[in-house]
């Protein structure tokens, strides 16, 4: 039969070695969770986690930290609006790639959710025709895309069009 001291021995190996285990679990969900050493951590719906930042460099590195199908959204939205207005000045606020003619003063934005990407007209009830996704704003309208579902390219440079004239919101 063990001694006292034996067991009690035994028992802080079996605790320190549980205690370890724990703390290796841990790091691997956060290391999992943030896609490694380096890599921003996603949020709910998988939405990047990137440090608030004017122009393109914050908005790329947003879009690379897009997980999956939705990296690949991201990548389109920002070359449609990037080639259908030119000067247009970009963002990232609030964990989301926001898009306009100044700093500050914003037409569009978009963000990560489970199952689609959601792009907000900032001032889309102003447009014709009106984005389908209705928001507790009156002026805010929503276009959701979702993988298995295209969208109307064409539509989406047009409401590009639309609200880059308007005003924009200033955020």
């Amino acid at each position: 039969m063990a001694s006292h001291s034996a067991r009690k021995s035994a028992r802080k190996s079996s605790t320190k070695t549980v205690t370890k285990k724990a703390k290796v679990k841990v790091a691997k969900q956060a290391s999992s969770k943030s896609g490694g050493a380096g890599q921003p951590v996603l949020l709910s719906g998988g939405n990047p986690q990137i440090p608030k930042g004017y122009g393109d460099e914050p908005v790329q590195a947003y879009i690379a930290a897009m997980p999956d199908w939705k990296k690949d959204i991201g990548r389109k939205l920002d070359r449609l609006v990037t080639r259908t207005v030119p000067k247009v000045r970009k963002a990232v606020k609030w964990n989301s790639p926001f898009y306009g003619m100044q700093d500050d003063v914003w037409f569009l934005s978009f963000h990560c959710f489970n199952k689609y990407v959601k792009v907000t007209f900032l001032n889309g009830g102003s447009l014709q025709p009106q984005p389908p996704g209705q928001s507790k704003y009156p002026y805010v309208r929503y276009l959701d895309i979702y993988p298995d579902k295209p969208f109307d390219e064409a539509q989406f440079i047009d409401w590009i069009q639309q609200a880059s004239r308007l005003p924009g919101e200033k955020m």
